[in-house]
């Protein structure tokens, strides 16, 4: 006994504490940004790098930044803007998708970004937002990347961002990103409006035919080009608390879709954003590109946008020549200037060519849906119902009648409220198959409980 003593003794000395941090809870690494782990950080070139969407900023602008895996994936990182040469973290962070969260570091909140679990992962964008004030100069990226608990590297950067009050725009743009125009507060209204829809405009709107400029309940799109030039000038209008958003589409769902989202940013103000839509995951924000003539405006919840974009329609991270997408409108909440899942979206019935000025007409319910909707009225209100008031009011009517050693009552009640389950289950399953997932608002949990 005295030996398994000793023994349990001895490993208790020398064994030492460590610390996982799968979750990305890591605000202890905020200095040197260092896991730790053991060993040390590897001194190779990392498999990793860090780009910025531009090369130089000012007060208040935002920057993209991704980290990105060359060759191998990495599992967990933490991402700091740093002054060039310095040890303390600048600005704030907003994040884009459920793989990456915000930290505090040295009291400054959403001033590190790091991951949420210990899944494998090949990129990660986050938006840099400079400071409104302070003395400035150009700046870092840095990032720590773990590839597994002893194998990980620190202090890989980007390239220096210069501090320039005329900072120029993305290098692929040729007008200045706008990320918020118009006060909730001071906001005037825009005039987008249904006139020219099927002459000189395409157009998508719910309810059909409906007039942003004469109803407050109507959800518009519109896309006009003109003859020899790759511009084309979009219209949105929409009711809404948080966010509306267009879509270019192949099909009839959502995932691999070029959109333009406009909305609220953290500060209050309407931004035009270019994301790309990867289905059931928060979108992908991208420079906005080459997009110019954008205004913006929010009046008693109802949020406008237009702009004029030559950036090319990508619905499969490659450029198509079609010029035939599915037209898309969502609506939603944002919080701190991030979208959330959409409560409302409208999809067109067809393929439209955005180039031959037409009226779209909205998706109908798909046969699927519409199966699903006519088992459940079945169940509940015919045959569930029936088996109820049979067990309830009606034993007496056929007291004495048997078949199989049952009751003619028992039997009829039983048999009702089989098919009352079975057409509830297969009520679920198709619903589950035609969205793929489970959808917004309260009616799957109403109708899951």
């Amino acid at each position: 006994m005295d030996r398994y003593i000793f023994i349990i003794m001895l490993l208790a000395c020398v064994l030492r504490v460590v610390q996982c941090y799968s979750s990305g809870k890591v605000t202890g690494a905020c200095d040197n940004m260092t896991p730790q782990h053991k060993p040390g950080a590897q001194q190779s070139t990392a498999p990793f790098r860090v780009t910025t969407d531009r090369i130089s900023f000012k007060e208040g602008d935002e920057i993209i930044v991704r980290l990105l895996a060359n060759s191998t994936s990495f599992m967990g990182f933490m991402l700091q803007a740093r002054a060039v040469g310095g040890s303390s973290p600048l600005g704030s962070f907003t994040v884009t998708s459920g793989d990456a969260q915000l930290l505090t570091c040295n009291g400054l909140p959403n001033s590190a970004v790091s991951h949420t679990s210990d899944s494998s992962k090949s990129s990660i964008q986050a938006i840099w937002r400079a400071p409104t004030s302070g003395n400035l100069g150009s700046i870092q990226f840095s990032a720590s990347f773990v590839k597994d608990y002893s194998t990980f590297w620190v202090g890989v950067r980007s390239s220096p961002v210069t501090y320039n009050i005329t900072a120029v725009p993305p290098a692929n743009s040729t007008s200045t990103p706008i990320t918020s125009t118009t006060s909730f507060a001071s906001s005037s209204k825009l005039s987008n409006s249904s006139t020219g829809c099927g002459s000189s405009k395409v157009c998508f709107s719910q309810p059909l035919n409906c007039d942003p400029g004469v109803s407050p309940d109507c959800y518009f799109l519109s896309a006009m080009t003109s003859p020899g030039d790759t511009a084309v000038q979009l219209e949105m209008t929409g009711p809404s608390d948080g966010y509306i958003a267009i879509g270019f589409s192949d099909d009839q769902r959502m995932g691999n879709d070029d959109i333009y989202i406009c909305g609220r940013d953290s500060g209050g103000f309407i931004q035009l954003q270019h994301a790309f839509s990867t289905g059931r995951r928060r979108p992908e924000i991208l420079p906005l590109g080459n997009v110019s003539d954008v205004k913006s405006s929010v009046n008693n919840n109802i949020i406008s946008c237009s702009f004029t974009t030559r950036n090319p329609i990508s619905t499969q991270r490659s450029v198509g020549s079609s010029s035939l997408y599915y037209l898309m409108i969502v609506h939603g909440p944002t919080s701190n200037g991030i979208i959330g899942f959409h409560t409302g979206n409208f999809i067109s019935a067809t393929k439209v060519d955005i180039s031959s000025p037409q009226v779209a007409t909205s998706q109908k319910e798909p046969p699927i849906i519409k199966a699903h909707g006519s088992l459940m009225l079945i169940a509940w209100m015919t045959t569930g119902s029936l088996g109820m008031i049979i067990a309830r009011y009606l034993k007496g009517v056929a007291k004495g009648k048997h078949h199989f050693g049952k009751d003619v009552w028992f039997l009829a009640h039983v048999s009702l409220m089989t098919l009352t389950v079975a057409a509830t289950i297969i009520a679920f399953i198709l619903a589950f198959s035609e969205v793929g997932g489970w959808s917004g608002g309260a009616h799957p949990v109403l109708g899951c409980i």
